[in-house]
């Protein structure tokens, strides 16, 4: 691999990016004004169910104190973490958490919901055994709050498949790549010097997006900026692997453009970006899993709303990992210079 051949490649393209003021200004732009609509039309907005929490219960529906955990209108969600569940509370995630098989429950003093769901859960279970109570306090999760990683995800998405998928075959159209065939130029060399640029260029503008939107909104991070970098660093090269595999053989930007949307408009909607997948079918979560940016929100989202470090984000580093080598390795067997 000749690295002088890398790096001007790296440079041309980042030199037609910046070039490009409409797209500039559009991949900053877009996610500013995008959050700051939602966050003026769904910021004072209730959510429509109580949340509960149900620890040591899969089957919260399942057990001896059946009256509480039977009633209707109310999302019960399994927690195997407590101290995690525990912080769900604080930040009124969830309205109330309950452990069945201590007779314990966990409740934000601050929480309108939780007040009214611990009034329902001393009525409905009066002739059981007594609840223990245990108070929690804490700043709640806006909406806002809990969509701002999506947004960042789904932006980072847009770049990496259209910035590399869309380019490369506008490349292919326009004859640039039978002119770097002709070159000592490897394939592997073009591909990376792509992936890089794209890059650093998705995540220098997804660190000026944040920290406008953080000076604008002031939105929660509770984890570490390192991790959340690095979520970010591994889940956009994964995107940006996918992009290659669609710019591959294509000839047209129209057939690109058709591939492109049919990739991103069902992950976009899949992945967690605008609503939560945990009352989801289990083949509504199988399908999400499919794609990189369920993961990469996910993780974003551990990290910023839950405090998450680097060993509980791991699970969806390595899967990001994975992806990002197949789709790698996959693009650079199915390229091709010329359709």
């Amino acid at each position: 691999m000749n690295l002088r051949r890398l790096y001007a490649l790296f440079v041309a393209r980042n030199m037609e990016f910046f070039r490009d003021r409409a797209a500039l200004g559009w991949n900053l732009l877009m996610p500013l004004l995008l959050v700051l609509g939602l966050s003026l039309a769904l910021g004072q907005q209730d959510k429509a169910l109580y949340q509960v929490g149900v620890l040591h219960n899969a089957d919260s529906r399942a057990t001896t104190h059946s009256g509480f955990l039977a009633l209707q209108h109310i999302r019960f969600i399994p927690q195997s973490d407590q101290a995690a569940a525990i912080a769900r509370v604080a930040r009124h995630r969830l309205d109330l958490l309950v452990d069945p098989q201590q007779q314990r429950y966990w409740i934000n003093a601050n929480s309108s919901k939780g007040y009214l769901l611990e009034k329902i859960l001393q009525g409905v279970d009066v002739a059981g055994p007594a609840w223990s109570r245990q108070a929690v306090e804490g700043t709640p999760i806006r909406y806002v709050d809990w969509v701002i990683p999506g947004i960042l995800g789904m932006n980072m998405m847009f770049s990496a498949l259209y910035g590399v998928g869309y380019v490369i075959v506008r490349y292919r159209k326009n004859g640039v790549l039978k002119r770097l065939s002709a070159t000592p130029l490897k394939v592997s060399e073009f591909l990376l010097a792509q992936l890089g640029s794209r890059l650093w260029i998705i995540l220098g503008m997804g660190t000026a997006v944040y920290i406008g939107l953080n000076l604008l909104l002031d939105f929660r991070m509770y984890g570490n900026y390192f991790v959340l970098l690095l979520v970010f660093f591994i889940g956009v090269i994964s995107m940006i692997a996918l992009g290659l595999i669609v710019a591959s053989r294509l000839a047209t930007e129209e057939v690109a453009e058709g591939l492109l949307n049919f990739l991103s408009w069902p992950m976009l909607f899949l992945s967690g970006v605008w609503f939560s997948l945990d009352g989801a079918h289990p083949a509504v979560k199988a399908m999400a899993n499919l794609f990189p940016l369920t993961h990469l929100t996910t993780a974003a989202r551990k990290v910023m709303l839950d405090g998450a470090g680097l060993v509980d984000v791991l699970p969806q580093l390595l899967i990001l990992s994975g992806m990002a080598s197949i789709f790698f390795v996959v693009g650079i067997a199915l390229f091709r210079w010329e359709a």
